[in-house]
């Protein structure tokens, strides 16, 4: 027996698949295939966040440009460049001493993208009939799972 796939829900091996209450054989799997389901509200409410998240990280940057030019236009009336360019260079020694506090937000935004914005299906025939294995709003999960039962299902193929 191969292991495919295991997580504390769902089991993909080269005999069986178990997942939402339901064991299959994979020798009765004549079909297999995906859909997209219903969106819950934790996928909004995911999308939601991140819109949320990628404002709050193109905020400061915005900001910084308009007090530059503002800082600028001012220098330039009053001719004082001297103390513009100090106020610059303190400005972006801070924003680089800032920089590495950007990877705790930058890995929410990417997990969030990693789950997907859409939930997941899982279906196969088994003995004539449409059974829905799985459904999930995290897209690398069920990547991963729907290559495991493709895999389970060519060797069973290859074997018969």
């Amino acid at each position: 027996m191969t292991l495919y796939y295991r997580d504390d829900a769902v089991q993909v091996t080269s005999e069986s698949i178990r997942a939402g209450g339901h064991a299959v054989a994979i020798t009765d799997v004549t079909f297999v295939w995906h859909a997209r389901g219903r969106t819950t509200a934790a996928v909004r409410g995911r999308v939601l966040g991140r819109g949320v998240l990628v404002l709050l990280l193109s905020l400061p940057p915005l900001v910084a440009v308009v007090c530059v030019l503002s800082l600028a236009w001012s220098a330039q009336d009053r001719g004082e460049w001297q103390l513009a360019l100090i106020i610059l260079a303190a400005c972006a020694v801070g924003a680089l001493a800032l920089t590495p506090f950007l990877e705790i937000p930058l890995s929410w935004l990417d997990r969030s993208y990693e789950r997907g914005s859409k939930v997941h299906e899982l279906w196969v025939q088994h003995h004539g009939r449409e059974v829905m294995l799985l459904r999930t709003p995290d897209a690398l999960r069920f990547g991963q799972i729907y290559r495991a039962v493709q895999r389970a299902v060519e060797q069973q193929g290859e074997h018969r």
